[in-house]
């Protein structure tokens, strides 16, 4: 996080709920190393995708974050949650594009333990292959329809690498509501992958 430069931050980050579109501008840089962090992050789950490199997927997200019309981020933990959750969206369309143009449209039925070991994070997760992560985005689908907290805590820990506490002030919930919704969502995450894997 951006300790030093937390007040502007989020000076800047009231500013732009209040409709100044030129305060983002000035907040990019301040949280660009924090930017910077996430997207080796996301690039390390996704590897394999040679052509959109951290400094590309950074700008693709500063594309994307810069066309909201009204952004509501209350604080950087949020601000840094939802630049994530675009990074993970442009890595997931390439990653689709990729599968259509390679497998004719297909999609390949990916073995759990491949799936597993992306949700686990135990060992390398971008070996469990973008199939694996794209089975891993459907089931999150799935999961924010039927409970959107628990696919976002989804998304903060796994996508995000933000730890307990930082998820839960980009939630705005408490430490211990993060550690309880992290242990449903990863079973329910399991059980519905399973049950597609099966299929």
């Amino acid at each position: 996080m951006n300790d030093s430069g937390d007040e502007t931050v989020s000076l800047l980050l009231e500013r732009l709920r209040e409709g100044d579109s030129e305060a983002f501008d000035r907040l990019f840089p301040l949280v660009y190393r924090e930017l910077h962090r996430l997207a080796e992050l996301q690039r390390r789950r996704w590897q394999g995708d040679d052509t959109l490199n951290t400094t590309a997927l950074i700008h693709e997200a500063y594309l994307r974050l810069s066309g909201q019309s009204t952004p509501d981020w209350e604080s950087e933990p949020h601000f840094l949650a939802v630049a994530s959750r675009a990074m993970r969206q442009i890595l997931l369309d390439y990653a689709k594009w990729k599968q259509r143009a390679k497998r004719g449209g297909g999609l390949r039925r990916v073995p759990l333990h491949e799936v597993e070991a992306a949700l686990s994070g135990e060992g390398d997760a971008a070996g469990a292959g973008v199939d694996a992560l794209v089975a891993l985005d459907h089931a999150l689908h799935r999961l924010d329809r039927e409970d959107p907290r628990q696919s976002r805590i989804v998304e903060c820990r796994f996508f995000g690498g933000m730890g307990i506490n930082e998820t839960a002030a980009a939630l705005g919930v408490s430490p211990a509501t993060v550690k309880r919704g992290w242990a449903m969502a990863q079973a329910w995450l399991y059980r519905e992958l399973a049950r597609d894997a099966a299929d």
